[in-house]
Parts: structure tokens; C-alpha cells; sequence
């Protein structure tokens, strides 16, 4: 044998011996993973506890790793999907993305299943602070997510748009800030207004009146907002659907793609058909991107355009959607600004 293979055979030997570990090795090793992992005890400490080095304690706890003797899994309900909302959080620059498993079998008439409610009354659950004053906008998803609050810290909750209870009338948007401010044990302002009038004169009427205008006066305290996202598309829009067909036409000829609190916005999330905000009854486009959090509920597959135009309007820093939306907003388009800017793409 020449020294070349007297070498090999060497490395070999010393890269088995390196894998294998003896009873004193791995009796050592589960004492400092059981210190690290479930005492909490530092490098540090656990290095001055056996007389070794803390670079001979990191060197064990990889080993300790690798030899499968310390298994670390990361769990979180199975109806969340983890990579993908940490995916999505990176690639709009949110603050908070969490993607919930769509529904087996997902009926494409049924945009924003009813379990992102739920998983929306935890967020706020963890947002909200005692204080804070709490924004609900109109839609499906909030109302769902109102009837699912459990909890919720001492807070005022006011209505941010007006009445559109079309087969919800038991559990429409006035509902959803008393249920709300119930839960919080705090003061409700509701706004009794539809939320499309036939003209600016009406609307500006209303908005004058003593309930309304109290409920927005305090659009400007807001700290917390919940909002839904619409489509430009029959049932999966509230303006959509309250307009006439020659209005409908008008908007689309605009190139509208997404609507958010009587808010049309293009794909690129700029702001069209403003002339239709003077007719309603909301918060103001410059009041929302004031908000210091604003989530928006909103899912499916036939969402994920508008999700993306109003993700890139820079009035949301929060999304809760599912599977099926996300899929399709993480290869939307040319990556978007971050949302947490909060800049205006008309400023462009």
C-alpha cells in the first residue's frame, strides 16, 4: 500500500471515528442539550458546569443535532400554514401574513371561507391593546370575524363604512361593532347610513348628521382597522353589486381592479374613480394610510388580483387570506414596495 492510499484509508478511519460517538460522549451530550433546550441554562453556563469550553459546548449541541439526539420541531395549528405566511410576509413586507389552509374542495363562487374570520378574531385578540381605538369596515370576512371574538382589551370600536346588509341583515356591519365593542366592554359608534348614495349631495347630508358625524370624528383615532378586499366581480364586490350596469361599466372602462371600502383601485393599486368616494359613506383613502394597523381579511382564488392591487396601495400592513390566494400572490407580478412604506403609488 503506498502513502497516498495509507492516507485514504486514514481519512476513512478518522471520519468514522469522527460519526461515532462513545457512552461518555453521548451521555454528556443529552446533559447539555437538556440544559440549552429545556433549562434554558446559556453556552456560558453550561461551559462552566462541565469545565469545558463554550465552543466545545456549541460543538456538542450541533453534533447532538446531528446525531439525532435532540429533535427540534416547529408546530403550529395544522389549519395554519407557516412557510407560506412567512413567504408571503417577506415578499409584500407586511407585518403580519398568516395563510390558513383553503377549504377541501373550494367552491369558486365562495371567496374568504368563514374560518379566516376566526383566525382574523385571534390576530385582533393579539393587536389590540387597552386604548386602542378599533376600525371595522364592511364585508363578509369582518362580520365573520366579529361573531368570532372572545377577547378583546377595553377599547372604543367604530364603524368605518356605511350599511350594506343585503341577506345579512341579522349579522350585518352595525351588528359586527356592537358584538365587537361588547366583547372589549367598550363604547360602540355604529354609522345607521347606506353606504352608496344616489348623489354627493345626499351623501354629504348624512355625513353631517349627529350619529354619523360623531362616528367620524373618530376615523382620525383610529389605531386598529379590520377591512375586507372585493373583486370586481359580481357577489365579490360590495360597490359592485350596488351600482347599475352602465356604472359598473364605467368603472371597469377605468381598468378597476379591487375595491376596499368603496375604494377602486387599479392592478397597480392606484386609486380610480375617486368620484364614486363622494357618493359614500367611508373612511377616507389618507385617514386609512394614517392607521398605524390595518388588516385585511379576504381569500380564494378569484381574490388574488384585488388582494394584490390593494396590498400594493400602500393602505394595508396586515393580511389574513388562505392557501389558495397566497399561492397566486406569490408570483403576482414584479415584487411589490414594501406595504409597512405606506407610500402612495399615485405620488409615483
Amino acid at each position: 500500500m503506498n502513502s497516498s492510499e495509507e492516507n485514504a484509508v486514514s481519512g476513512m478511519s478518522a471520519g468514522r471515528s469522527a460519526m461515532r460517538m462513545g457512552p461518555a460522549e453521548l451521555v454528556q451530550a443529552a446533559a447539555m442539550a437538556r440544559r440549552f433546550y429545556l433549562e434554558g441554562k446559556s453556552k456560558i453556563q453550561i461551559a462552566e458546569e462541565f469545565g469545558v469550553s463554550r465552543f466545545k459546548v456549541a460543538r456538542v449541541l450541533e453534533t447532538a443535532l446531528e446525531r439525532d439526539l435532540v429533535r427540534i420541531e416547529i408546530r403550529v395549528p395544522a389549519e395554519l400554514d407557516a412557510e407560506r405566511s412567512d413567504a408571503l410576509r417577506a415578499r409584500y413586507g407586511l407585518r403580519h401574513a398568516v395563510v390558513v389552509e383553503s377549504p377541501p374542495a373550494e367552491a369558486e363562487e365562495s371567496p374568504d371561507p368563514e374560518n379566516l374570520g376566526e383566525v382574523a378574531a385571534d390576530l385582533l385578540g393579539e393587536l389590540v391593546d387597552e386604548g386602542d381605538v378599533l376600525g371595522l369596515a364592511w364585508g363578509r370576512s369582518t362580520i365573520h370575524m366579529a361573531a368570532a371574538l372572545d377577547r378583546l382589551p377595553p377599547c372604543t370600536v367604530v364603524q368605518l363604512t356605511g350599511v350594506y346588509d343585503a341577506g345579512t341583515a341579522e349579522r350585518g356591519s352595525v351588528e359586527a361593532v356592537r358584538r365587537a365593542a361588547q366583547v372589549a366592554g367598550g363604547d360602540a359608534h355604529p354609522i345607521y347610513a347606506p353606504m352608496l348614495l344616489p348623489d354627493a349631495a345626499t351623501a354629504a347630508a348624512l355625513r353631517n348628521q349627529t350619529g354619523i358625524a360623531r362616528a367620524f370624528e373618530h376615523f382620525d383615532k383610529v389605531t386598529v382597522a379590520c377591512v375586507s378586499i372585493g373583486s370586481w366581480e359580481p357577489g365579490i364586490s360590495t360597490v359592485h353589486d350596488m351600482l347599475s350596469d352602465e356604472e359598473r361599466a364605467h368603472y371597469a372602462s377605468l381598468g378597476v381592479a379591487a375595491e376596499m371600502s368603496a375604494h377602486l383601485f387599479d392592478a397597480d393599486g392606484r386609486r380610480v374613480g375617486r368620484d364614486l368616494g363622494e357618493r359614500c359613506i367611508t373612511v377616507k383613502a389618507d385617514q386609512l394610510r394614517r392607521i398605524p394597523e390595518v388588516v385585511a381579511i379576504a381569500g380564494g382564488q378569484r381574490k388574488g388580483p384585488a388582494i394584490d392591487a390593494v396590498l400594493r396601495s400602500g393602505l394595508v400592513t396586515s393580511l389574513v387570506t388562505d392557501t389558495s390566494a397566497a399561492d397566486y400572490l406569490m408570483t403576482a407580478g414584479p415584487a411589490p414596495k414594501s406595504a409597512l412604506n405606506r407610500s402612495d403609488p399615485d405620488g409615483v
